[in-house]
């Protein structure tokens, strides 16, 4: 029986079909180019032409007569977290009740606790405690992780941690990140994890570990954990890239994990013989100061790390952390 579309449609010269082949080859290839031009590993920025800034999340009326810095020695992580914070005032100086709180501790890395690469778990679970404590309406914890962020969150201990605390962890997809705009030397428009534009507090939680660049990593080099992108292109001017996030980032609360120090081989570490016992916690506002103080744990000094002074020049802090009436104790 003859088609019913042969009266529609005439056949193709062979010519003509040679011609449309080669035309649609073309387009194709042509398509093929351009996913490899506009290809990118960074992740995607919600694209709804706003660009974000960072708030402010630090407090402004606490008490004149308050030490700004508390230091706690000792072996019992979350007694060293809570006696640190209570000596600022309380937890319910810096969270107010139907806050939601952002936790950022350092989860960047594939690591068991022990090999201090990322924030001991403890120390991460007693921050948790008291936000719920000082009724917040939501406690998040997230990191932009370098390694696998569910590998990285699971066997740090910081996702069980945090589940058990009544905390919630925050995994950031490719599609998490808003384009924000952090006014910096370096770090001018930069895809920031969406969930710091969601919150009303934020609390640092670094741990206190050597860096093959910048020769430490400490509360302000944490904040690169805010951002996605490429991030080692940062590490062509390492120090002013810190003191870009660190003025474009100001936390409620820090609180230094010097629990367990990398003292070589950081960030990522990977060898117990690199790690020493710190069993200190240092929490306060002002990451300039509690940075300085944390220099000493890898035997460094203010002059030996750039980023120090460049961010005390643009007013993060002061490294002069003994002007901060510090109170520094055992528990």
């Amino acid at each position: 029986m003859p088609s019913k579309l042969n009266d529609k449609a005439r056949r193709l010269s062979r010519r003509e079909f040679l011609i449309k082949l080669t035309t649609a080859a073309a387009a194709s290839a042509a398509c093929g180019a351009a996913a490899l031009v506009f290809h990118s590993g960074e992740p995607v920025s919600r694209r709804n032409n706003k660009i974000y800034t960072f708030k402010n999340y630090r407090i402004t009326d606490v008490s004149a007569a308050l030490p700004k810095l508390a230091i706690v020695h000792g072996k019992d992580a979350g007694k060293m977290v809570r006696a640190a914070v209570d000596k600022l005032g309380g937890i319910g100086q810096f969270i107010k009740p139907s806050d939601k709180v952002l936790i950022k501790p350092n989860v960047g890395w594939d690591r068991q606790p022990e090999l201090a690469a990322n924030t001991n778990p403890d120390v991460v679970a007693a921050v948790v405690r008291l936000c719920i404590e000082a009724r917040a309406s939501s406690v998040w914890v997230t990191d932009v992780s370098i390694n696998d962020p569910y590998r990285s969150f699971a066997r740090s201990g910081i996702e069980a941690a945090v589940s058990k605390s009544g905390g919630k962890v925050k995994f950031t997809t490719d599609n998490d990140f808003l384009d924000t705009d952090l006014k910096g030397e370096l770090l001018k428009i930069w895809p920031v994890s969406a969930f710091f534009h969601q919150v009303d507090k934020v609390i640092n939680i670094p741990v206190a570990k050597h860096h093959s660049l910048s020769k430490c990593t400490f509360s302000m080099k944490n904040l690169y954990g805010t951002l996605g992108g490429q991030r080692n292109r940062l590490h062509q001017d390492i120090n002013v890239s810190i003191s870009d996030i660190a003025a474009a980032v100001r936390p409620t609360l820090t609180v230094m994990d010097a629990t367990r120090v990398l003292k070589t081989n950081g960030p990522t570490g990977g060898s117990i013989s690199d790690v020493a016992q710190g069993d200190t916690i240092i929490v306060g506002a002002d990451d300039v100061a509690i940075d300085t103080y944390t220099l000493s744990f890898l035997d460094l000094k203010a002059a030996d790390v750039p980023y120090i002074q460049m961010a005390e020049h643009r007013g993060v802090g002061t490294s002069d952390w003994k002007s901060l009436n510090p109170a520094e104790f055992s528990v």
